[in-house]
């Protein structure tokens, strides 16, 4: 640009030029884009882009596979939790039988059934090999005379006890009672 009139030759700055374009409403002239069809500025965002969708579709595939094992998780307690509430009721059954046949009146009855008499006075040996007491052999007990009254008991608990055999006579494995309550299913693994 020219001064008029002066003939000297001024040079403007870029923000002189800049404040001059502003006023005379012309608009500021941008440099041309490279021939093609993504410029500059758009190819050296495709990378930055490309890493965001891979980890955005990471961090998905991560959470789904999380899920999935914590639910597999779960579905494994919920069955073990089943299988010891199973396996507490069967350990309580057998516990309940345990203790039935361990009755000190379970015990009697059995034995009798079996044919077994109470011991008569007890021997002892002491440290030195003396015999403290005298051996008395067992009798059976008396059988129950007709005459005796009865304790009255419900009819559905009450048995008529089974006869003791006589001591001259040995049960027969055929003439043997049987026991009359269920005896326990055993259990594999134990």
């Amino acid at each position: 640009m020219t001064k008029a009139g002066t003939g000297k030759v001024a040079t403007l700055t870029r923000g002189q030029a800049a404040r001059l374009g502003r006023a005379l409403g012309a608009r500021p002239v941008r440099p041309a884009r490279p021939a093609g069809p993504r410029s500059g500025g758009q190819a050296a965002r495709m990378p930055f882009v490309l890493l965001v969708v891979a980890l955005l579709g990471g961090g998905l595939i991560s959470l789904l596979l999380l899920n999935s094992a914590l639910n597999e998780g779960s579905f494994q307690l919920t069955k073990l939790k089943k299988e010891t509430t199973v396996l507490t009721d069967e350990e309580q059954a057998l516990q309940r039988d345990v203790d039935a046949y361990s009755a000190p009146d379970a015990l009697q009855r059995r034995a009798q059934e079996l044919g077994l008499v109470p011991g008569g006075s007890p021997v002892f040996i002491g440290p030195d090999g003396k015999v403290a007491g005298t051996a008395v052999a067992a009798e059976p007990p008396a059988p129950p005379s007709p005459s005796a009254p009865a304790p009255q008991a419900p009819a559905a608990a009450a048995a008529p006890p089974p006869a003791a055999p006589q001591p001259s006579q040995s049960p027969q494995p055929s003439q043997a009672p049987q026991l009359s309550q269920q005896q326990p299913t055993p259990n594999p693994g134990r």
